[in-house]
């Protein structure tokens, strides 16, 4: 479980495929992190969430489908990640299916939840419009004493759930606030009611205060790439366990999974994504979805990870994953996984064709890693510190005005036309990526590889690798334009 988490009550979601587990974790986290459609086996890992209840937080944990019979497949591994949440977790919440009633697996489940559950709480779901008692005494066979009906969709009886919980099975956690927290407990209800969002959005136009408020919040790392690229098993080589599920199979990963993490001191969120393929195989609608959960996790990053497969070389479906990263302006580390696969020749071919297709990406740090065999790994998480560093780096005004001047007298903009280009002063516009404003007249005028020149000046000059950068032309008009 996550370092920064552990003095927080766990509760973790159990039961079989398709009851709704996703769907009550989201209502219970108030988010949106977990994946919902109608589908069994959707969710695959387990995925962590915060949960308040007035003062009290507490942790949910949202696991796959849970088939304890399963002996091999993506559905024992589905199995052992359950198992490992049952584990963690103060208290099981064994979700079963109030519309279909008892079925032969929920008692394979329960049996298996009462050897392992120190805590053990049934919830039946999905009981929106059906009499409760009716409903209720369908699961009496499985012999739990405290069982609660609800509708995880509509809200229905999960306040009374949660209030229940902490009333009991969690009460060693509840803590009595002090006199004066209760006092303005009771003077901001409605704050005190609402969760700590770890998916902050991250403002691009940054202000000095804002970018204060992003260096104290973890470092939100999103590891992206083609399918069976090797993102689960790096997510596992760095936490030292095995957290989500590495499979030997194309789409293991579905949903993006943020996972809290420590490294040397610092806190960072690892956002594990699905794999990104080509538009004309993306054809289930699960997958749709996570292409687009793929999306957002890198827009909410500050550092992306891009997986290359060594074995497989550099293709044009990687180049796109990194056009849609550089579009996004976040910064980038690329790692090329599986490196001790390959013998010196095929090493040589692939840094070429690097070169080659990633040529945009040339700001960027480049380490050759096997996250199997954790090698590489120290300089990995350097180049992500260093690539953060940069994308949320301060340039004062006075030194970006200087390194403009000193840019110009080395080389001078090209004239074009009657008038060249007056580069007068530069200031900082943003961060995440950093946004250099250069002001002066005809900067219409300024060609393309001149604007190349300065970023690459600029990005020289403050030492910003591994992060884009872009610049904005502020052009004021010239009142001697239109005169003989």
């Amino acid at each position: 479980m996550p370092e920064t988490l552990q003095r927080w009550p766990v509760v973790a979601i159990v039961g079989r495929p398709n009851v709704g587990k996703s769907t009550l974790f989201n209502r219970l986290t108030r988010s949106r992190d977990a994946l919902v459609a109608d589908l069994p086996g959707l969710t695959r890992d387990r995925q962590y969430g915060r949960g308040r209840l007035g003062s009290e937080r507490y942790i949910v944990i949202d696991t796959g489908g849970f088939e304890p019979v399963a002996k091999d497949g993506i559905a024992a591994e589905m199995a052992r990640q359950a198992r490992l949440a049952v584990v963690e977790a103060d208290v099981v919440l064994f979700i079963v299916d109030g519309r279909q009633g008892l079925a032969p697996r929920d008692l394979e489940i329960a049996a298996e939840l009462r050897r392992t559950a120190d805590r053990l709480v049934l919830a039946v779901n999905k009981c929106e419009g059906m009499r409760v008692d009716h409903v209720l005494a369908d699961f009496q066979e499985l012999g739990f004493g405290r069982m609660f009906a609800l509708s995880a969709a509509h809200g229905d009886g999960v306040r009374a759930m949660v209030d229940s919980l902490f009333e009991d099975e969690l009460q060693a956690f509840t803590t009595p606030p002090e006199p004066a927290e209760a006092e303005e407990t009771e003077a901001r209800p409605k704050q005190d009611a609402t969760r700590i969002d770890s998916h902050n959005d991250i403002a691009t136009n940054a202000s000095t205060t804002a970018a204060k408020e992003h260096q104290s919040r973890p470092m939100r790392v999103a590891i992206i790439g083609r399918p069976n690229a090797g993102k689960s098993t790096l997510i596992n080589a760095l936490l030292g366990e095995e957290r989500v599920i590495a499979f030997d199979q194309p789409g293991t990963t579905r949903d993006a999974l943020a996972i809290d993490f420590k490294h040397r001191g610092r806190d960072y969120t690892l956002v594990d994504t699905a794999g990104l393929r080509k538009r004309t195989k993306v054809h289930e609608v699960v997958e749709k979805f996570s292409v687009v959960k793929t999306l957002q996790a890198i827009e909410q990053s500050h550092v992306c990870i891009l997986m290359l497969d060594a074995s497989e070389g550099v293709g044009q479906l990687d180049a796109g994953i990194a056009n849609y990263v550089l579009d996004a302006g976040r910064a980038v580390v690329v790692a090329v996984n599986k490196w001790d696969a390959l013998d010196v020749g095929a090493k040589q071919q692939f840094k070429r064709d690097l070169l080659q297709s990633l040529q945009f990406l040339q700001f960027a740090t480049l380490c050759y890693i096997s996250a199997r065999e954790g090698r590489g790994l120290a300089a990995l998480m350097q180049a992500v510190d260093q690539a953060f560093a940069a994308a949320m780096a301060k340039l004062p005004t006075p030194k970006l005005t200087r390194a403009l001047r000193e840019a110009v007298e080395r080389q001078q903009p090209p004239r074009k036309g009657p008038f060249r280009p007056k580069l007068r002063y530069a200031h900082q516009g943003g961060q995440n990526p950093p946004v250099v404003v250069i002001h002066g007249n005809s900067l219409d005028r300024v060609s393309d590889s001149y604007k190349r020149y300065l970023e690459s000046w600029f990005r020289d000059t403050f030492k910003l690798q591994g992060t884009p950068l872009r610049i904005e032309w502020r052009s004021s008009t010239n009142p001697y334009a239109n005169e003989d």
